[in-house]
This record gives structure tokens, C-alpha cells and sequence, in this order.
């Protein structure tokens, strides 16, 4: 199966944010990527409730939240009913973590946990039967326009190999970085959707660079399944 496409509407243009989210309404897009930071848990601020509430207006793809946040417990029920189809949140902001994840899957969401580049996977095995999602960042959080980190690639494959002998169905994300360049050897590794924000939007055409990534690793998965 070919992996999901979630733009990041973090590199969109902030002045224009109906235009891009009705644009990529027919794209390759799969899921529209929205990032909650507080400037506590990452040093800097995005936006929240208000904005994804007006993004959800106009959209035409689930809404996948990543909310960088401390004490996320607190607010899962207002991004819920603002438009969030997927809510994750990140292993270090939570004390609790299955309460977190069981909160949100009692909202209706799908529930999905972060890690950090530091965090090594191993600490999912405990709740990892339980996720829909888990995302790798593969830069540190906080900021767009990062380098992506090389090691992601192993840490997907251990992260693969681990939801395998849990009988964990979740889906891998990564975060950060991704690009075409990088985009085929984390499918291969076993990522299932990939969110890629200044490599989209800050090209000529976004949707005819979601239509290549598109084209691309769809052409690289056949080829594979018919090895």
C-alpha cells in the first residue's frame, strides 16, 4: 500500500490558510498535518483552537493534529470538536500516557503517540497494542525547515519490527525533514505516512509536488511487491 501524504500546514501561508487548505482539498493529499505548539514543551507558539476550527471549515481531509504541548489531557476534547480527526501527543509530556490515549480514542479519534529524536522506541512497548499512530520525529520539534536526522531510518525499522511482535496495528508517521530524497527509504523501513511541510509549500506548486511524491513512491511500492 502506498504510504499516506500529510502536508504540514505549518510551512502554509499563515495569511492565506483558506486558500491552501481548498487548494490541497483535490491534491494527493491524504490527511492535512496541523502542529499545536506552546512555547513551554517546544520554544515556540503555532496555533490552536481557533485556527484549526477555520481550517476544518474548508477542508476536505482529516485533520491530523500533532499537539506539542505539556498536559495535553486538558484540551483533547476542544481540538476534537475544532476538527481534529487524529490527536497525537508526545511520550515526554505525558505522565500518564494510557489515560491520554484512552481519552482520546473515548473522543473518537484516532490516538497516536510522538517521540522525540532522543526517545528510543522500546518505551512503547507497553502501549503500543493500544495506538493507532505513532510519529517519529525526525527533527527536533518546534521548528520547520529542519535537516532531516539520519538515524530515523533505523529507528523506523526497530519502531516496525517492535508493533510487529505486539500485535500492534498502528501506523508509522514521520515528521520532519522529508523529501523526496529521503521519502523511499522510509517506506522501505516501514513508515506508513509520511508529513512533509517546507518541501511542499515552499515549492513553485504544492499540489504538483504532493502529485510527484505521489507518483513516485506509488511506482517504487509496486515495484517492490513485484520482487
Amino acid at each position: 500500500m502506498a504510504p499516506l501524504l500529510a502536508p504540514s500546514l505549518l510551512a502554509a501561508d499563515f495569511g492565506n490558510l483558506q486558500f491552501e487548505t481548498e487548494r490541497l482539498a483535490g491534491s494527493a493529499a491524504d490527511w492535512l498535518h496541523f502542529d499545536v505548539m506552546d512555547g513551554r514543551f517546544v520554544p515556540n507558539i503555532s496555533f490552536g483552537l481557533p485556527v484549526l476550527q477555520a481550517v476544518h471549515r474548508h477542508a476536505k481531509q482529516p485533520i491530523d493534529v500533532h499537539l506539542m504541548i505539556e498536559e495535553p489531557q486538558h484540551f483533547l476534547g476542544a481540538f476534537r470538536d475544532a476538527g481534529a480527526a487524529n490527536i497525537t501527543v508526545h511520550y515526554e509530556a505525558c505522565t500518564h500516557l494510557h489515560r491520554v490515549v484512552q481519552q482520546i480514542k473515548q473522543l473518537g479519534c484516532r490516538a497516536g503517540v510522538a517521540l522525540n529524536p532522543h526517545t528510543p522506541v522500546s518505551v512503547l512497548q507497553d502501549i503500543a497494542a493500544d495506538l493507532d499512530l505513532v510519529c517519529v520525529m525526525s527533527v527536533n520539534p518546534g521548528f520547520g525547515g529542519q535537516a532531516f536526522i539520519p538515524n530515523t531510518l533505523r529507528k523506523v525499522a526497530a519502531l516496525k519490527e517492535l508493533l510487529v511482535d505486539c500485535g500492534s496495528e498502528a501506523l508509522i508517521e514521520i515528521d520532519g525533514g522529508v523529501t523526496l530524497d529521503n521519502a523511499g527509504a522510509l517506506v522501505e523501513a516501514g513508515a506508513d505516512v509520511l508529513v512533509a511541510g517546507s518541501f511542499v509549500f515552499s515549492s513553485p506548486d504544492p499540489v504538483a509536488t504532493l502529485a510527484t511524491m505521489r507518483q513516485q513512491l506509488g511506482a517504487a511500492v509496486n515495484s517492490a511487491e513485484l520482487t
